[in-house]
Formats: structure tokens, sequence, C-alpha cells
């Protein structure tokens, strides 16, 4: 259980691209997604409720450039939580025009497992910065490592919205780089059918989506498939991903939007 919630949670939270930096390919439309934006999931296991996802899309205080930072939390609840104990919340911060990832924080509570992460992506050196510590050990050295990047990369939060950027079609697969602070993954995603689905939303007509990172990026077996809604705000509305104990999913129950500051001028 402890696996296949922890990478739910990575995906949604925790299964959820300036300057000089190559672009990934992104439509010329205004984005579907505004600061202020907040996704709420619930996440059941098999037919049990297992938790709550929640992603808050904002814009970055004090920062010149006008960046977005999506702050990601991921609980437990109930029966799961009494057996598995999760605690998580990522930040991730990247550019709203180019969707390219600056940095992600992980502060990962999970059982007895517990870990403080900082990802740092450097556009000019080529180079995921990585640094991570085990807050119950505060005199243990911390572990430091760096590697190659392309230009332009995702996190395993921003892929989200990159793929909210794209314009949908079945039967053509997207491309998008992501680093998790090791080894960069072009992770292919499938866009399979669109078709209706009941959501706590109501019925949404959706694209499904199947991501094909379980070989590489999360080192696990089995298969996560999303199904975007086919509207302009391409909302995540169901994540399913099918692994050795059963299926975990998050089904979208809120998308509200609060009014925030404008933007700094350029």
């Amino acid at each position: 259980m402890s696996k296949a919630y922890r990478l739910v949670a990575t995906g949604l939270v925790a299964v959820i691209l300036a300057g000089p930096h190559t672009a990934l390919p992104q439509k010329e439309t205004p984005p579907p997604f505004v600061p202020g934006e907040t996704l709420t999931y619930d996440v059941t296991w098999s037919v049990f409720p297992a938790g709550q996802v929640v992603a808050k899309l904002t814009r970055l205080e004090g920062d010149s450039q006008g960046a977005y930072e999506v702050i990601t939390t991921a609980r437990t609840t109930g029966l799961v939580d009494l057996l598995f104990n999760v605690r998580n919340e990522f930040r991730s911060t990247f550019d709203p025009k180019t969707l390219c990832s600056r940095r992600i924080w992980k502060w990962i509570n999970e059982g007895a497992r517990h870990r403080e992460m900082h990802i740092v992506f450097d556009p000019l050196r080529r180079l995921a910065i990585r640094d991570e510590r085990d807050p119950t050990k505060p005199h243990a050295p911390s572990r430091h490592e760096e590697n190659e990047i392309p230009e332009c990369v995702a996190d395993v939060i921003t892929a989200f919205y990159v793929v909210r950027r794209q314009p949908l079609r079945v039967g053509e697969p997207l491309s998008v780089p992501i680093n998790d602070g090791a080894k960069t993954y072009d992770v292919t995603i499938e866009v399979q059918e669109r078709e209706s689905i009941q959501t706590p939303l109501g019925t949404r007509a959706a694209f499904r989506v199947e991501p094909k990172v379980f070989g590489g990026l999360y080192k696990r077996k089995g298969t996560m498939q999303i199904w975007f809604s086919d509207d302009e705000q391409r909302l995540p509305l169901r994540i399913k991903a099918s692994v050795s104990v059963g299926s975990i999913t998050g089904n979208l129950k809120s998308a509200t939007a609060e009014p925030v500051a404008e933007a700094p001028p350029e």
C-alpha cells in the first residue's frame, strides 16, 4: 500500500516552461489556468476512501518575472490513514510563458519515511541540482547531486500544466521532458480516446491519456491514466493508477478560482 499511495501522491501531487530557455510546445492562446485556481481531489483505493490531494496555483510573491507556484498537498484519511499515514507538500515554481520548471521543494512524510528535498533547474549550466535530507536525522549530512538536463524541463507537478496547454487529439502522442532531480525522461503521453465520464462535477467529455512513465520516472510496474476535460480549462478530471495492490483513483471534486493581483509589468 505504501508504494502505491506514494506513486499516486507523486503523480497527483504526491498521482499532479523564460529567457534563453527552449520552450515546450504550447498553444498561441491564453492558458487554461490562471493564478488563484485550486483543484481538490478525493482519492480512493479500490472502493475505500484513501485521502485528499489539493493543488493551488498562485503567483510567486516578490518574483519580478511573475513566476507561478503550485502548492500541492496530499494527506491520507480514514482507515488508510491508520494503516499508512501520509502528509506531503510539494511547492513547484515555473515560468508561466514557457512552462519551464525552475525549482521544486518536497516535504515528504509517509509512515516512517521523512524527507526534505530541493531541486533547482539551472538552464544556463543545464543542471538539475538536488539536495535531500532526512529531518529526523538533523546531524546527518544532506545528499547532494547534480545531473545534466536540457534547457527546459517539467517536474512531476508542472507536467500536468504542460499537458493542459497542449491541443489534445486522439492518436497524436505528446512528448514532455520530465526531471525529478536525476535522469531526464522524454515521457510519451498517448492520447487514447475521447469519452464521456461521470465525475463529481457532472458528466464531462474528456480525453483519456496514458503517460508511459512507470518503467523509468517512477520505477514501478503498472499503468496510469488521466482524463483531461475537453474544454478550454483542460481540467485533470480523473487520475487512475493500476498497480500490484489494486486501483488508486483521484477524482476532481472541485475546481475553484480566487481573484489575484495583476502580474508585474514586463
